[in-house]
């Protein structure tokens, strides 16, 4: 064990972290999702084509312009940022869900990695399923509509914010949840109709008062508004308080799944 150690570096730590390691579980976790790319990749960009299609061919021609472009180039950005928002969650929780139920979750508490190493190195690899879904399904929309970045540093920005809150997310979902049930009840009863009342088939200004703020204070909105932005360079919000207040979102909930982690939240007996 100690050749093996020297040989790959594994607990060596430079600057406190151990930078071996780290990589090593962020690509284990980058080839989990890629081994089933078809599932974890291709399936969401599927639905969203699916969803820019439906509603393109039943209503899109009928709708009105929407902060200045047509209904079908407001809808292909938020569509693509719902997608990374779902499956940036479904990664991060999976991963701990099933090291949980397939009992090698103690392969992860034994490694020489701290707690922020192993969150931030699943974070990670849930930001870049992310990036491959957002990537590959803008070269899908631009054969069947206009879609073009406008805007890279702010594009990057919330993708990387929006793969960042959700990973975090849904590591504390993973380390919550025991079974299969558990996880779909936080998919179904949290994630997706938080992710329906973004703004991402309809304008908050066309909302009553009240809806209309309820959702301003909604992250999703702030995600998918910010990410919007970078098509078409317009939005219902403000970009430096979505910036800010998506930062804080983030720091927040990675500072409790870093918690809940060190404190082996029912991943420790």
């Amino acid at each position: 064990m100690v050749e093996l150690n020297n040989k790959y570096q594994i607990r060596i730590r430079r600057f406190n972290i151990n930078w071996v390691g780290a990589y090593s579980l962020y690509l284990k976790e980058t080839l989990r999702f890629l081994n089933v790319f078809g599932q974890t990749i291709i399936g969401p960009i599927v639905t969203a084509i699916l969803f820019l299609l439906v509603i393109s061919l039943a209503i899109g021609n009928e709708r009105p312009d929407v902060l200045g472009v047509s209904f079908i180039e407001f809808l292909a950005p938020g569509l693509i940022a719902m997608q990374v928002i779902q499956q940036a969650f479904s990664h991060s929780s999976s991963s701990l869900l099933m090291g949980k139920i397939m009992g090698n979750i103690v392969d992860l508490i034994g490694a020489p990695l701290s707690s922020g190493e192993v969150s931030l190195s699943i974070i990670l690899a849930s930001i870049t399923r992310g990036v491959l879904i957002s990537v590959i399904s803008i070269i899908v929309f631009s054969f069947i509509i206009e879609i073009e970045i406008k805007n890279y540093l702010i594009f990057l920005t919330y993708l990387f914010l929006n793969g960042f809150i959700m990973g975090a997310a849904g590591f504390i979902a993973g380390l919550w949840a025991d079974k299969f049930d558990h996880m779909a009840t936080a998919t179904n009863f949290i994630i997706v109709p938080l992710s329906f009342l973004s703004g991402t088939f309809y304008s908050i200004d066309k909302l009553p008062e009240i809806l209309s703020t309820l959702s301003y204070y909604n992250p999703f909105f702030h995600m998918i508004d910010g990410f919007r932005y970078s098509f078409i360079n317009n939005m219902d919000g403000s970009i430096s308080f979505g910036l800010i207040y998506l930062s804080i979102i983030a720091v927040i909930i990675w500072f409790i799944a870093y918690l809940l982690y060190k404190k082996g939240y029912k991943i420790k007996s």
